[in-house]
C-alpha cells in the first residue's frame, strides 16, 4: 500500500552511525524473532474473537489474559500488582445520559443519540422557540440566549481529515466542528446543527462515537503540563463549551417554523476496570541490574461498532497488535540471551481512551522513573511502503536524548535499513503524532523517550485494519529494529544521557 494520504514526506536517507560500544547480539537472539511467530500471534491478537479489545470492557480483559500467557510461556516474570501479571486502575467516563436526558421538538420528543446527538459532554436545561438561521456565518442576527438551529456548513477541504475513521465520518465531524466555530462565541444558549445529506449519511456512526462520552483516570501524569493529576469535577450548565446537538436532514422543515424547544441534558459518570499487562527480565550485570529499559505497546483497540464494509469489529491489526507482537519478539530475544540492564515489558490498557494505562503508569511505575533508562514505544509498525519508517522523538523539540535517537539509528542501519521519514516528527504535522502514544507521559517526565511507526493509513481506526492487510516481511524488520535498539540500551556502558534542557511542551 502506498505511503499514508495525510501529508506528503521527506525522505532522509541512513549514513553510516557507530553504535555503542555493545557485542551484537547472538546467533541464538537474532533466530528468536521470526516472521511465522508474528504472524500467527497477530492473527489471534487482531482475531474477530477478541472483539476489538475495546478499553474497559470485557474484551479488553480476554485480551489482556492471552496477552500475558504469552510472556509466562516466555519465562518472563510477573511484574504487576501482588506478584500479578496486571496493574490495575479505573477509567473514569463521563457521557450524556440516554435515558436521564430528553429533547423535544415541536412537541415530539426526540431519542437522545437516535434522532438527536449531543456533540458537546455538558449539561442544559433549556426551553424557548427556535431562532432558525439560514447561514451559521451571518453574524447580522443576535443569536445570544436563544436555541439557535442552523444548517451545517460544508467544511474547508483542510479541516477533513485524511486518516481516522471511515472518510463520510471524518466529512461530517469537519462539518460539525466548521459549523460550531461561527457560532460558539456569539452566545446562544445552544445550537441545533441540522445535518446535510452527505452528513445524514454518518449520522449513525457519529451517534456511536459521541455517546462513547470522555474518558480519564485518576492520580496519573497529566495530559499535558499545567493541568492536574485528577479527573476534573462534573462541569455545572454554563461552564463548558456552547452545548451543540447534531439532528436529522429531516427534521429541517420542521425548524424552519421556529418551533419551541427543550432540552434538558443530564450527564452520568462511573468507574470501569482497565489494566497495564507488565513483565520483566533481570538483567545479569550485578550493578546495571537495576535499570531498566521499558519497551510499550498498548494492548487495546476500538471495539465493536456499526457496521462497515461487512465487518463491525475494529480489529486493530496494525493499531496495536503489529507493536505488541513485535515486542513479543523482542521477549523471545531477549530471554535467549540476557542483557546486562533489566527489561521491562509493558502494555498499556485504554490508550484508545486517552493514553489512560501509559499515563497512570508513568505515575504508579512498578520500577522507579529514575532507574528507567529508556522507553522503547510503537504504534502501528506494520502497513505502508515497504522501505520507510518513521522514528518519532528523534528531533527537536521533541527529542528528549540525541544519544538514544543515536543508538536507534545505528540499529536501523544494521536491522531494516529504512530511509526514515522526518515530518511525522515535525511539530508543524497536522496529526501532532508525536503526541498521541503512550511514550508521552514518560517524554513529559523527563524520561529519554521514542516512538516507532511506519504511520497512519486510509484503514486507521476502520474495520478495515485487519491482519490480511499487514506486511509481515517489513513487520519482521521493525522487529529487529526495535530489539536491536532495546539491546543497545541495556547493554551499553552508561544509560542515555537526557539532552540538556529538554522540557517537552506543546
Amino acid at each position: 500500500m502506498a505511503l499514508s494520504i495525510a501529508t506528503p514526506i521527506a525522505l532522509v536517507a541512513q549514513s553510516p552511525i557507530a553504535p555503542p560500544q555493545v557485542a551484537p547480539p547472538a546467533a541464538r537472539a537474532w533466530a528468536a524473532i521470526r516472521e511465522s511467530d508474528l504472524k500467527r500471534d497477530l492473527y489471534a491478537m487482531a482475531s474477530p474473537e477478541m472483539r476489538g479489545r475495546e478499553g474497559g470492557t470485557l474484551d479488553e480483559m480476554r485480551a489482556s489474559i492471552w496477552v500475558a500467557e504469552q510472556y509466562a510461556r516466555l519465562g518472563l516474570k510477573p511484574m504487576g500488582e501482588g506478584g500479578t501479571w496486571f496493574q490495575w486502575f479505573n477509567l473514569v467516563r463521563t457521557r450524556v445520559s440516554s435515558t436521564a436526558s430528553t429533547a423535544s421538538i415541536g412537541g415530539t420528543a426526540l431519542p437522545i443519540f437516535g434522532d438527536i446527538v449531543p456533540i458537546s459532554v455538558v449539561p442544559l436545561e433549556a426551553s424557548g422557540d427556535v431562532l432558525w438561521l439560514a447561514d451559521a456565518a451571518d453574524t447580522t442576527v443576535d443569536v445570544r440566549g436563544r436555541i439557535v438551529a442552523t444548517p451545517v456548513v460544508t467544511p474547508p477541504p483542510a479541516m477533513v481529515r485524511t486518516t481516522s475513521y471511515p472518510t463520510r465520518v471524518r466529512y461530517a465531524e469537519a462539518a460539525i466542528a466548521a459549523s460550531l466555530r461561527t457560532l460558539e462565541r456569539r452566545g446562544p444558549v445552544a445550537v441545533l446543527l441540522v445535518a446535510s445529506d452527505s452528513v445524514d449519511a454518518a449520522f449513525d456512526a457519529v451517534s456511536v462515537q459521541r455517546a462513547r462520552g470522555l474518558y480519564d483516570v485518576d492520580h496519573a501524569t497529566p495530559r499535558a503540563a499545567g493541568l492536574s493529576d485528577r479527573v476534573a469535577p462534573l462541569p455545572v450548565a454554563g461552564s463548558g463549551p456552547v452545548p451543540a446537538f447534531l439532528v436529522r436532514a429531516a427534521l429541517q422543515a420542521t425548524l424552519r417554523q421556529q418551533p419551541n424547544a427543550t432540552l434538558s441534558i443530564r450527564l452520568e459518570r462511573f468507574e470501569a476496570p482497565s489494566v497495564n499487562v507488565i513483565g520483566g527480565i533481570r538483567g545479569t550485570d550485578p550493578t546495571l541490574r537495576d535499570e531498566w529499559v521499558l519497551y510499550s505497546s498498548h494492548q487495546d483497540a476500538n471495539g465493536v461498532r456499526l457496521l462497515e464494509s461487512g465487518d463491525s469489529v475494529l480489529a486493530g491489526a496494525d493499531d496495536n497488535a503489529s507493536v505488541s507482537v513485535a515486542e513479543f519478539a523482542a521477549a523471545r530475544a531477549m530471554v535467549a540471551q540476557r542483557p546486562k540492564r533489566s527489561v521491562l515489558f509493558v502494555h498499556p490498557g485504554s490508550e484508545e481512551r486517552g493514553l489512560l494505562g501509559s499515563r497512570y503508569h508513568s505515575a504508579h511505575p512498578v520500577v522507579p522513573l529514575s532507574q528507567v533508562v529508556a522507553v522503547l514505544n510503537g504504534d502501528m509498525i506494520g502497513r505502508n511502503n515497504p522501505d520507510t519508517a518513521a522514528l518519532l522523538g528523534a528531533q527537536p523539540p521533541h527529542r528528549s536524548s540525541a544519544e538514544l535517537v543515536q543508538w536507534a539509528l545505528a540499529a536501523n542501519a544494521r536491522t531494516g535499513k529504512f530511509v526514515v521519514d522526518t515530518l511525522w516528527d515535525r511539530p508543524s504535522h497536522p496529526e501532532g503524532w508525536f503526541f498521541r502514544s503512550d511514550h508521552l507521559p514518560y517524554a513529559r517526565l523527563g524520561v529519554p523517550s521514542l516512538m516507532y511507526t511506519t504511520n497512519l493509513h486510509p484503514d486507521y481506526h476502520t474495520a478495515g485494519d485487519i491482519p490480511e492487510r499487514i506486511d509481515y516481511p517489513k513487520l519482521l524488520r521493525m522487529a529487529r529494529w526495535m530489539y536491536l535498539t532495546g539491546w543497545y540500551a541495556a547493554n551499553a556502558p552508561k544509560r542515555p544521557a537526557v539532552d540538556p534542557g529538554f522540557k517537552l511542551e506543546r
